[in-house]
């Protein structure tokens, strides 16, 4: 089998953010045997090229319609995929969009409207731990059931109404966290698709070990690259 590939998505800024990411990526090969690289959103990159795809934190992106329309062909094509902060925001209002049929908008990026599903924190998190909570007998909880210190630099978040139509429609909240809402959601689907407020890549600088919702996302690309002709 060929050595899985993660493509992660989006614009390296050099926030601290990303520089954590690129501590991440030699970690990644080295513990589990998975190469990832950056490919920004201007390329408009097919998530069928790749084995498994995180829509990074950075939003708003170089090509936000990239970025969205990465999210709809990892679904189609059922690669396997991340989103974490802007990530997250994006995959809520795509699968709202584009699935669920909605006119929804992000308040950051478009303005003023009455349709906000991705709306301001009432307490920006940009710089912020929180206390991450898993739900109990949850998917997430399988992974980690310890409550954990989770990161944050996220000033935006999914709503309420937006989180509880993606639950209507199959979605399972697997953490949260008393003033950030939904931490932790997967998506409807057979596919690994999850979303998270919380960056679980931050501690690969100082080598902390891996978070176990990273480890689980390599895991899927390494079945993905399995079943491959």
């Amino acid at each position: 089998m060929s050595t899985p590939r993660i493509a992660l998505v989006g614009e390296d800024t050099g926030h601290e953010s990303h520089l954590e990411l690129n501590a991440l990526i030699p970690r990644l090969a080295a513990e589990l045997g998975v190469h990832a690289q950056w490919v920004g959103t201007a390329g408009r990159p097919d998530a069928a090229d790749w084995d498994a795809v995180w829509l990074v934190p950075g939003s708003p992106y170089a090509d936000d319609a990239a970025a969205d329309a990465l999210i709809s062909s990892a679904r189609a094509a059922g690669v396997p995929f991340l989103g974490t902060c802007g990530g997250f925001q994006y995959a809520t209002l795509n699968y709202l969009r584009h699935v669920l049929g909605r006119s929804v908008s992000h308040a950051e990026s478009d303005g003023e409207r009455e349709d906000h599903a991705v709306t301001a924190l009432a307490c920006s998190l940009r710089g912020e731990e929180r206390e991450v909570i898993p739900v109990a007998g949850s998917w997430f909880a399988r992974l980690s059931p310890e409550l954990f210190i989770g990161m944050h630099y996220c000033g935006f978040a999914p709503t309420e109404e937006a989180i509880a139509e993606l639950v209507a429609a199959g979605a399972v909240i697997g953490a949260t966290a008393q003033d950030a809402g939904v931490e932790a959601l997967r998506f409807p689907g057979e596919v690994f698709a999850v979303g998270t407020l919380f960056q679980p890549h931050i501690g690969a600088s100082t080598g902390a070990p891996l978070h176990p919702l990273i480890v689980a996302f390599a895991d899927a690309a390494r079945r993905r690259a399995a079943s491959r002709p």
